[in-house]
């Protein structure tokens, strides 16, 4: 029993204590304007969840004023093997990995290859003559069409305003006409069919809405995957590799995982039928389906809009440019200008909940403010399998929560981590 007993508390001591120790990066919480005290209620939380079964492990990261104030792993990256979550694990991203190819987007934008306002079509000859789609057939997914009142934009792709929606976790007329034209999310990386393929026959497929007409989730970013491979000559991997992982130092980010770190790769969890947490080893479980674990991979499909895998040090390094209006330690890879486009609203009065949508972001108004602790102007996204980010510029501050479960009854973790991470505050 006292042996027992004995490996609990070590266990509750390891799930409790500073890892910082362990960390490349110099923590100092007070530097940062945060009191101590207060930021360790997110470690009670965050252990309260994983004492509880719900989760079974997490790294969180929060920068202020260019200082890191926390930064910690918890819990297990494997329960079953008793594998602890470390800080340098990396997590599938998913559609966090839209903002970093929003950026590499932009980056072609000041070169001046395009405007944002250009047609898509301009550029990729399959997407020009679009048409929306009229009359739907559930029965036999056979559909009529309608001219569109305009040509699709890099701006509508980048604001998610264009009407290319998501095969498998759209709406069924989106699930049905993509399906059948053998299109996927990007999870499905043992398709030999490379991202050009892919997305030339998404050109060849109705819209779902009319451009601009209203917020439209969907392939949008993988085909501005698309459009950076066509203009700069390179692979998506290798453009962002060059233009923004090198520069960042972001050397654990990649769409494919090298074998020797593939054993760092985390562990997805999903819940059973009773909620409880069960590991998917080899496979990753999407939608209640298997498929290839796509980091692990060897694929030509690069998936821009969920396709990376990434730690939270490196793309706290991608936020720290963002707040720095584009410059990483004296390398400028955006313009305050780009930034500024990039993280203000583009979409209008198209809303999204209470927010809007900027170029790959989105963006609290002052009603989503009032619903909570990000001011206004804080941009943000999430990933399918439980990660997620923001930026809050008013208080210089970026933070990261990643988790790597799906489905799971208790996202509601990510909303009482932002609440944690404000109430900590108590400097300039």
């Amino acid at each position: 029993m006292k042996s027992i007993f004995r490996y609990s508390a070590c266990v509750v001591w390891f799930l409790c204590v500073s890892v910082n120790a362990f960390s490349q990066l110099a923590v100092n919480p007070q530097k940062a304007g945060f009191s101590p005290k207060r930021l360790q209620r997110i470690d009670t939380v965050i252990n309260e969840y994983i004492s509880n079964g719900w989760i079974n492990g997490a790294v969180a990261i929060v920068y202020r004023n260019g200082v890191p104030a926390y930064y910690k792993a918890f819990g297990y990256d494997d329960m079953e093997k008793r594998k602890f979550m470390q800080l340098n694990q990396i997590f599938r991203i998913a559609s966090m990995s839209k903002a970093i190819v929003s950026a590499g987007v932009m980056m072609l934008y000041e070169e001046g290859k395009f405007l944002l306002d250009d047609p898509i079509g301009k550029y990729l000859p399959a997407f020009q003559n679009q048409k929306v789609i009229d009359l739907f057939n559930e029965k036999d997914t056979t559909y009529t069409t309608k001219a569109a009142n305009r040509q699709v934009t890099i701006r509508d792709l980048l604001t998610h305003t264009a009407g290319i929606g998501y095969p498998q976790i759209g709406d069924e007329v989106a699930n049905a006409l993509y399906a059948k034209a053998g299109l996927h999310i990007g999870l499905d990386t043992y398709d030999p069919a490379s991202l050009a393929d892919k997305m030339k026959t998404l050109g060849s497929l109705p819209l779902l809405n009319q451009p601009g007409e209203k917020w439209c989730y969907g392939l949008n970013t993988d085909l501005l995957g698309y459009l950076i491979e066509v203009i700069s000559g390179k692979t998506l991997a290798a453009f962002l590799e060059e233009r923004l992982f090198h520069p960042l130092e972001m050397s654990d980010t990649y769409f494919y995982l090298p074998k020797e770190k593939q054993s760092r790769l985390a562990t997805q969890y999903t819940e059973d039928s009773t909620g409880k947490l069960k590991p998917v080893y080899d496979y990753i479980s999407f939608n209640g389906k298997l498929y290839v674990d796509f980091p692990l991979a060897n694929s030509t499909y690069y998936s821009g809009g969920g396709g990376l895998c990434s730690t939270a040090k490196d793309y706290a390094a991608f936020l720290q440019m963002l707040l720095n209006k584009g410059v990483y330690k004296g390398y400028s890879l955006l313009s305050s200008s780009a930034v500024r486009l990039m993280t203000m609203n583009q979409t209008g009065n198209i809303a999204l909940g209470h927010n809007r949508f900027g170029l790959g972001f989105e963006i609290v108004t002052e009603r989503g403010a009032a619903r909570g602790p990000l001011n206004e102007g804080s941009y943000s996204w999430a990933g399918a399998f439980n990660t997620t980010f923001w930026v809050d510029p008013g208080e210089r501050l970026s933070a990261q929560l990643l988790l790597q479960i799906l489905p799971t009854s208790h996202g509601d973790i990510h909303d009482k981590f932002k609440v944690l991470v404000y109430q900590a505050i108590e400097g300039l």
